[in-house]
């Protein structure tokens, strides 16, 4: 599970890198200027990887106890 717990940094890496390579205004991705769309992208991705995580985590796979019948 640890090594899973490192795809955290990836959105947050991406965030930051996205900056640099992408501050441009012309082109255009869905009527959005590249940097913007990069940000929307990213946030994707922070959803994808959370979603990754919290399905690699063995704590969610346990079964559920009997405390609410």
């Amino acid at each position: 599970m640890g090594a899973v717990r490192w795809l955290g940094l990836l959105p947050f890496i991406a965030m930051l890198a996205g900056v640099a390579f992408c501050n441009s205004a012309t082109p255009l991705v869905f009527g959005m200027p590249l940097l913007l769309a990069w940000m929307v992208g990213c946030v994707i991705l922070t959803s994808v990887v959370m979603g990754i995580i919290y399905l690699c985590d063995p704590v969610n796979r346990a079964p559920a106890s009997g405390a609410g019948r």
